[in-house]
This record gives structure tokens, sequence and C-alpha cells, in this order.
């Protein structure tokens, strides 16, 4: 007579089967969330408070994680009063980076007052779920203007802490060169379109020309949003 093999059931079997067979993804496995993020974006402010505050009204009605500001919060830093504080006060997390309007200094200090809400990213990167933000700010111009050449080590940098995530979002204050911003006159920046080629963004989102605001395209399988003073909405 045989002896008799205890069996187990197929919800055992599935349960005993290490996680790596039980068909789950890295991320499951690394701990990483699935969960998609919502962000609003946009750029190029200059100080116009009024338009803070109905941006922290749709951020919150619309249940946004994410509030990224590309840079230009300020007029040429006649104020920053009430610029982040709207956004802080819905509990959004905002992501700021300096335009060619405002120093990186002023860029921290907002970063620094409304904490931990925010977070200036210029250099530096930021993660939600599996999701990775870096950013560079100002630009090859104005009165707080940098090398092309700086902007990418700060973007090399940023994407240093987040490269090995499964999803990006890089953000710029100017935009690339060969995008279509360029039909203002004025050129996009080399660094930029090489960190598009080189770190592989799923999306670069950058303001800069207030005439480009809206524009969408791609470079590769990178999504390009220009968000100056045009709102965007879009989850990852």
């Amino acid at each position: 007579m045989k002896p008799k093999i205890a069996r187990l059931s197929s919800e055992a079997q599935k349960k005993s089967r290490p996680s790596a067979l039980r068909g789950e993804s890295a991320r499951e496995i690394k701990g990483f969330s699935r969960k998609k993020t919502k962000i609003l974006a946009v750029g190029d402010i200059h100080g116009d408070t009024g338009l803070v505050q109905k941006l922290a009204e749709q951020a919150k009605k619309e249940n946004v994680d994410l509030v990224i500001l590309s840079g230009d919060l300020t007029f040429i830093e006649q104020s920053t009063k009430n610029l982040l504080g709207p956004f802080a006060k819905a509990k959004k997390q905002i992501l700021i980076i300096p335009g060619n309007h405002e120093s990186p200094a002023t860029t921290s200090f907002l970063a620094e007052m409304y904490a931990p809400y925010s977070k200036n990213i210029h250099g530096y990167s930021f993660i939600k779920n599996d999701l990775g933000i870096f950013g560079a700010g100002t630009a090859d111009m104005g009165i707080h203007m940098i090398k092309d050449s700086e902007i990418f080590d700060l973007l090399k940098k940023g994407n240093s802490k987040i490269k090995n995530l499964p999803k990006k979002i890089m953000v710029t204050h100017m935009h690339p060169r060969g995008s279509k911003s360029e039909f203002s006159g004025f050129r996009g920046s080399k660094a930029i379109a090489k960190a598009i080629k080189e770190f592989k963004p799923d999306i670069a989102i950058f303001s800069h020309i207030h005439e480009a605001g809206g524009l969408q395209e791609k470079i590769g399988k990178t999504k390009l949003i220009n968000v100056s003073r045009k709102p965007k909405i879009f989850e990852v």
C-alpha cells in the first residue's frame, strides 16, 4: 500500500513559492509601490499670488499628490510672499527649482520656510512611490545665469540617486535644444537635450518660454511638456 502524500491546496502552493515565482514584479519584490502619482506642474508664476491660490484650490480639488514648480517663482525676487504657502496649507508636497528670476539661495530659503511640504530639487531628487524626480533650474541667461555645462552636472547629480527607479521625471527651467519651444527665437539648452538622451526620463518638465506654454512633443521615448503658465495635471 502506497503511503499517502499530503497535497497543498492550489492557494497554499502559490503562497509557498518564492516571491520571484509568483508573478510579482521587480518593483514589488524591492518594495516599490505600484500606485500611480498624480502631479500638477506649472512654471513662470512670477509672483502671481492670485494664480497660486487658484492652483492650490485645483490641487486640492483634483487630489494631486505632488506640485512641481519649474522656476521663475518670483519676478526679479521682488516678493516671495504667498508663493508656496497656499499649497502647504492644502498639505500638498511641493517640489521647486530656481528660474532665472530668483537665485538658488532664494529657492532654498522658500523650501526651508515651508518644510516639510516643500523641497528644492536643484541638483537633488525626490522619491514618491516608484517614481523618482530630479531637477536643475536657472538658465544660461538672466540675472542668475549659470553655464550650460553646470546644468548638466546638476542633473547628473540628481539622477544618480534615482537612476534605478522604474519611472523618472526630469524638471528644468530651460527648454532643451531642438525642442518646439525654440520657435520663440530663444535657443534651448544643449545640456538638457544631452541629459534627456543619457538619463532617459519618462517625462521632462520645463517652462521659461511663456508663449510655448502647453506645447508637448517627444525626444526618443521621453515626453516633453512645457508648463509655462499653463498648468498640467497628469499621472505617472
